[in-house]
C-alpha cells in the first residue's frame, strides 16, 4: 500500500486552523505566521522533551521530539511541535545540522540549517547595531560620559570563531574612533535573540530592549540602549524575525521553528511567542530545552515558564544505548559493540536526570531513542530501570519509520500527562539571592556539594547588586557535556564543587548569567570541521548531516 501524500505547508497550516491571510510566505514551503488580531488563546498542552547528559555518540533529542509530534497525528491527535533555529556554528563545526534525521525531520532541512528566513542575520545586525552605536557616541564627543574602560557589550557574530573571542578595537589614529578592548561571541548567545524569544510581543521586545545595560558612566551609572537611542532602530531590524517559522515535518505535521539560544550559555528554548501560538492552535504542542535537562531544561522552567506563564502536562527524556555506554566508560569506537554491563553502569545519569524532573513536580517519561546497534538485552536494562524508578518507558524507532516508529512513545505520553496540569515547581524563589539561587540549581541540577566564587564573581555581585539587579532569575552558563562543570567528568558524579569565574548582567533578557568553569560563549571549530564535508554538487547541497 502506497504511503500517503505528505501535506504542502499551506494544508498543514490549515490543518491547524490558520487561514492564507496569516502567513507571509518565503517561498512555497516556509512561512512567517502574523499574530491573531485577537491575541493568544491557549488551548493545548504542553510537552517538553529533553535528554540526558550528552556525550558524542548524540542522543537525538530534536529527532526524538519530532517523532513524537508524528507519532501523536498518527494516532488522531491534533498536534504541532516547536523547536529552536539551528545555528551556523554548530552546523559548520562539530553537529552538522539541527533538523533531526531519518524519517523524523524537519522540511525544507537545509533551508532552516542554513539562512531559514533570516532570523538570525536580524538579531546579528541588530545587536552589532548597539554595538556601533555606542562607539560611535564615544567617539563624537561622549555626551552620556560613557566610560570605554566599563563597557560590557561585545558584537556577535553566527560562526566557530575563536580568533574573535578578544580583540582591540579603535586602532589607526582619530578618525578610527576610541580604542578598546572587547570580542565577539556567538549570536545564540546574545542578549538581543534572548530577548526576542522572551517577549510577548513588540512592544514587550521594544521594553526589552530598551533596558539592556551596555556600560556604566565614569560615575558608575548604568548606560543602555534606550539611552543611546538604539531601540527603535534595533526593533526596526527585528520587525519579521519577531515573527514565528512554520515549516513541516517530513510527514507533514506543522511545525513552529523560532528562535536560537544555546542551552550551555543561553537559556535554550524557542520563543514565547511560537510556543503560545502553537498552543493556541493544536491541542499537543511537543517542544525541547537543549542539551541535558540541566540545563536547557531548568531554564525553560525557572526562566521561561516562570516568566511567561507556561506549563507543561507531561515531560520526556530522551536517552540511547550508546550515550548510557559512554557514560558507563565505553570509548566512542566501541559503542556498536552488544555490552549490557556498559549500559548499566551508565545508568546514574539517567536517573539524575530523573530526579531532576521531578524537583519540579513534572511527570517523566523515558525514551529510548533507538540505533540499529543496540540489542534487546541492552533496551531491557534500560525498561526494567525505568520501570524500577516508576517511570513509563518507551522505545522511540523514529529515526527508521518516521511517526509510525513513534506511536509507543505518543501513546504513553498521552497515557501518562496530567489529567488536570499542575503548577510545576521553580527550584528558587525570585526574592532568593543569587547566590542562594545558584546552591539550589546546583544542587537538585548538578548533584554539587558546593559553589565556588572567585573574587571576580563577587565583585560581579556586588556590582549588580548595587546596580538593583540582584533579584533576577539565573541563567548559567555551564558545560553541556557534564553534570559538573569539567566537560571531562561523565556519568553521575558526586561531592564535587563548581567554580563561578564570573557573573554578567543581561538585564534586557531578564536574568543574571553566571560563568562556571572555562565556559566560552564564543565556541571554536574541531580540528576536522563539518564545514569541510559541506559542498554544493549540482545545485544540491550535501554533507549536511
Amino acid at each position: 500500500m502506497p504511503e500517503p501524500a505528505i501535506p504542502s505547508l499551506s494544508e498543514a497550516a490549515a490543518a491547524l486552523g490558520l487561514p492564507p491571510e496569516r502567513l507571509v510566505p518565503y517561498g512555497h514551503d516556509k512561512a512567517k505566521v502574523l499574530p491573531s488580531p485577537g491575541g493568544f488563546t491557549p488551548r493545548g498542552r504542553l510537552v517538553l522533551v529533553s535528554a540526558i547528559t550528552p556525550t558524542g555518540a548524540g542522543e537525538g533529542k530534536t529527532t526524538t521530539s519530532i517523532g513524537l509530534v508524528q507519532g501523536l497525528a498518527r494516532i488522531g491527535a491534533r498536534a504541532c511541535v516547536a523547536l529552536r533555529e539551528p545555528s551556523l556554528g554548530p552546523t559548520f563545526g562539530m553537529k552538522g545540522g539541527a533538523t533531526g534525521g531519518g524519517r523524523a525531520r524537519l522540511v525544507p532541512s537545509d533551508d532552516i540549517n542554513l539562512h531559514f528566513t533570516g532570523d538570525f542575520h536580524a538579531v546579528t545586525s541588530a545587536h552589532n547595531l548597539l554595538a556601533a552605536l555606542l562607539d560611535n557616541h564615544v567617539h563624537h564627543g561622549n555626551r552620556l560620559d560613557l566610560d570605554p574602560r566599563r563597557v560590557f557589550w561585545r558584537r556577535v557574530l553566527d560562526m566557530n570563531d575563536r580568533a574573535l573571542r578578544d580583540v582591540v578595537i579603535g586602532l589607526g589614529g582619530v578618525l578610527q574612533g576610541v580604542p578598546r578592548e572587547t570580542g565577539f561571541d556567538i549570536t545564540p548567545a546574545s542578549e538581543v535573540m534572548a530577548a526576542l524569544c522572551l517577549a510577548e510581543d513588540a512592544e514587550d521586545l521594544r521594553a526589552r530592549l530598551s533596558r539592556i545595560v551596555v556600560a556604566l558612566t565614569f560615575g558608575k551609572e548604568p548606560v543602555t540602549a534606550a539611552d543611546l537611542g538604539a531601540t527603535g532602530a534595533m526593533l526596526a531590524l527585528l520587525r519579521d524575525a519577531l515573527l514565528p517559522n512554520l515549516v513541516r515535518t517530513g510527514e507533514g505535521v506543522p511545525a513552529f521553528v523560532h528562535g536560537g539560544p544555546f542551552a550551555n550559555i543561553a537559556h535554550g528554548c524557542s520563543s514565547v511567542i511560537a510556543t503560545k501560538t502553537a498552543l493556541s492552535l493544536a491541542d499537543w504542542v511537543v517542544t525541547e530545552a537543549g542539551f541535558g535537562f540541566d540545563l536547557g531544561a531548568e531554564k525553560f522552567f525557572d526562566i521561561k515558564c516562570a516568566g511567561a506563564g507556561l506549563d507543561t502536562a507531561a515531560v520526556v527524556l530522551v536517552a540511547t544505548v550508546r550515550a548510557l555506554k559512554r557514560h558507563g566508560g565505553v570509548p566512542k569506537e566501541g559503542l556498536t559493540k552488544p555490552d549490557p554491563g556498559a549500559v548499566e553502569r551508565g545508568l546514574p545519569n539517567l536517573a539524575k536526570h530523573l530526579e531532576s524532573i521531578r524537583a519540579f513536580g513534572e511527570v517523566p517519561v523515558v525514551a529510548l531513542n533507538r540505533f540499529t546497534t543496540d540489542s534487546e538485552e541492552e533496551v531491557s536494562v534500560v525498561r526494567r530501570a525505568a520501570e524500577g524508578w516508576g517511570a513509563p518507558f518507551a522505545v522511540c524507532d523514529a529515526f527508521e519509520k518516521g511517526g509510525e516508529g513513534a506511536v509507543a512513545l505518543a501513546e504513553a505520553v498521552l497515557s501518562h500527562a496530567e489529567r488536570k496540569s499542575s503548577l510545576f515547581r521553580p527550584l528558587y524563589a525570585r526574592e532568593d539571592s543569587p547566590k542562594e539561587k545558584l546552591a539550589k540549581i546546583a544542587r537538585h541540577m548538578y548533584g554539587a556539594a558546593s559553589v565556588e566564587w572567585s573574587r571576580e564573581a563577587e565583585r560581579d555581585l556586588a556590582e549588580i547588586a548595587r546596580l538593583g539587579y540582584e533579584k533576577l532569575p539565573l541563567c548559567v552558563a555551564k558545560t553541556q557535556m557534564s553534570l559538573s562543570d569539567d566537560p571531562g567528568v561523565v556519568g553521575r558524579p558526586e561531592g564535587f564543587d563548581v567554580t563561578v569565574r564570573g557573573v554578567l548582567l543581561a538585564a534586557g533578557a531578564g536574568y543574571l548569567v553566571p560563568l562556571l568553569g572555562d565556559i566560552l560563549r564564543m565556541p571554536g571549530l574541531p580540528s576536522a570541521p563539518q564545514a569541510e564535508r559541506i559542498d554544493l554538487v549540482g545545485g544540491r547541497i550535501v554533507g549536511i548531516s
